[in-house]
């Protein structure tokens, strides 16, 4: 394939959602748009699919929830999102005092969340310490939230504003400090404090008390989302969210290619030209006017030739499907229990214990984890079959662990993430799982080795790499700086005005623009990274 290129034209790489929302809006603009995919289907990590022989269940595979994808975002896309809310926050099962417990926190927290802190701590100091540290979180989310969309708003703007809504201290807390000195500064409890602590661990390899605060960042991002940090599950699955930018995308125009590897990127003054391959190896090479790359930055550099390395992903994947859910030691009701998120083995002392473990190259056990339910919220996904499904989120698993031995590393992982969770239970998981087609159980596990594998993840990494602030950093607000400068590209070429403004980052001259979960405002399923990019695009044209 050879196409000549004409100043209305754009190739997207990479048919996540982030590559859908790119395409999406740059046709709307009157873009001639193509989407390059390198697998044979749309998606990405947001693919709903039918994981085990024998059962119509659609899982969500490798992403579950909905937070950070804006309303007015969607309605910019013209989709709708059928997004349903959780009747729980979390249930955390615990054994003290030669009891089993559990910690239970309502999304609307009333007397049942009172009285469950009560009994876990004794006193009712910890419920009062939650309530005020979430009631300023929910202020600092109200006012940053607006800022993930749009041009890249200053650190100092949104530090004076967050302040004004909600104080002095939770600017010090996310912003100034590592995460885990306002933990412990605020929390008494190890359990209390490790369940305020995951938000900040989730997809990330790191101490809590890390200096550069990349634990913040991520902390961050799973507390702002929509302006209130609640965590809302689609209905039909993660893949519905695909299903619905893929319908879009083919209204608005963009043709869409499958099967595409992309091995080399040229630019010139005028054109991006693109070379690689089909899935029979047919070579192609594609021109246009413009290039929106929705992949990892490290894929990106690959293409032009330079130094690529690969961030290392930390997370341990695994979905089950279940006859029933199982008892639990403590005797709530496990429809309770996971109907939100139920933490395992994440007391704030096992999970700094687990990080030390896992960066001198073991696998923790039991592995810190978190387990979803999502038929719970939405039976739909069931494909009209009884039982239930669970999905299991690792910590602290990075892909060298993995290296020397996948197989055998993630059986050790597996069984030391279920093991955190059969801890709890009343009889034993196998007892609940389903099994398939070859009379196996309902058992899938993807170790971060397994993202890169089946859909070109670099690294497995979720984010394509650390988090970054969703502003312009301290260095730019001195007077006579340019507006909302930011770091732009990979060699400090500087990009255009419109890249800086909108926070996007480039690679090599301004036709080739960032727009994955790599880029500035991205990370988890938002669509941001792929919005800004085309909104610089449109600026610059």
């Amino acid at each position: 394939m050879n196409t000549a290129a004409d100043e209305r034209s754009l190739v997207v790489v990479g048919g996540g959602h982030n590559g859908l929302v790119a395409a999406i809006l740059a046709a709307d603009a009157g873009y001639q748009v193509t989407l390059l995919e390198r697998s044979g289907r749309l998606g990405g990590a947001t693919q709903g699919v039918a994981v085990f022989s024998g059962h119509n269940v659609r899982l969500s595979r490798y992403s579950y929830l909905v937070s950070l994808f804006p309303d007015e975002l969607a309605d910019r896309l013209g989709i709708t999102l059928a997004l349903a809310s959780r009747p729980v926050s979390s249930y955390t099962p615990v054994r003290r005092r030669g009891r089993d417990l559990g910690l239970l926190v309502q999304r609307r927290p009333g007397a049942a969340t009172a009285d469950s802190f009560a009994e876990l701590t004794g006193s009712s100091a910890e419920y009062a310490a939650w309530q005020q540290f979430y009631g300023e979180l929910g202020e600092l989310a109200a006012v940053l939230a607006p800022a993930l969309l749009g041009p890249l708003r200053r650190r100092d703007e949104l530090r004076r504003a967050v302040v004004d809504a909600a104080g002095t201290q939770i600017w010090q807390d996310v912003f100034e400090e590592p995460i885990g000195a306002a933990i412990t500064r605020r929390f008494a409890d190890d359990t209390v404090r490790g369940v305020v602590a995951t938000d900040a661990l989730i997809g990330t390899h790191a101490s809590l008390w890390d200096e550069t605060l990349v634990a913040n960042t991520c902390f961050l991002y799973h507390l702002i989302g929509r302006g209130t940090g609640e965590w809302l599950v689609p209905i039909g699955g993660m893949g519905s969210v695909t299903d619905a930018l893929i319908a879009r995308a083919r209204q608005a125009g963009v043709t869409v290619r499958t099967g595409v590897t992309v091995t080399g990127v040229d630019e010139t003054r005028s054109e991006v030209t693109l070379v690689g391959h089909d899935a029979d190896g047919a070579q192609l090479e594609l021109r246009a006017d413009r290039l929106a790359a929705a992949v990892a930055p490290s894929i990106v550099d690959g293409w032009l030739g330079r130094p690529a390395e690969p961030p290392s992903g930390a997370q341990l994947k695994v979905n089950m499907l279940l006859t029933r859910l199982p008892r639990l030691a403590s005797g709530v009701d496990p429809e309770v229990a996971f109907a939100g998120t139920t933490h395992l083995a994440e007391d704030f002392s096992a999970l700094e214990a687990a990080w030390q473990t896992s960066s001198a190259g073991r696998i923790p056990h039991p592995l810190p984890a978190e387990v979803y339910c999502h038929s719970l919220t939405d039976p739909s996904i069931m494909g009209g079959e009884t039982g239930a499904t669970l999905t299991l989120f690792g910590l602290h698993t990075p892909a060298e662990l993995f290296a020397s031995d996948p197989q055998g590393g993630k059986r050790q992982a597996r069984d030391s993430a279920l093991a955190a969770l059969q801890q709890y239970l009343a009889e034993p998981l196998q007892d609940c799982l389903a099994t398939d087609a070859d009379g196996e159980f309902c058992v899938e596990v993807a170790t971060p080795l397994d993202l890169q594998e089946s859909i070109g993840m670099p690294g497995g990494h979720i984010f394509h790499g650390p988090l970054q602030w969703p502003f312009a950093s301290d260095a730019d607000e001195a007077p006579g700086a340019a507006e909302a400068s930011v770091p732009d590209s990979a060699d400090g070429a500087s990009a255009s005005p419109a890249a800086r403004r909108y926070g996007v980052q480039v690679r090599g001259s301004r036709r080739i623009v960032l727009a994955g979960a790599g880029s500035r405002r991205g990370g988890g399923v938002s669509g941001l990274g792929g919005a800004a990019a085309i909104d610089a695009v449109l600026a610059d044209r």
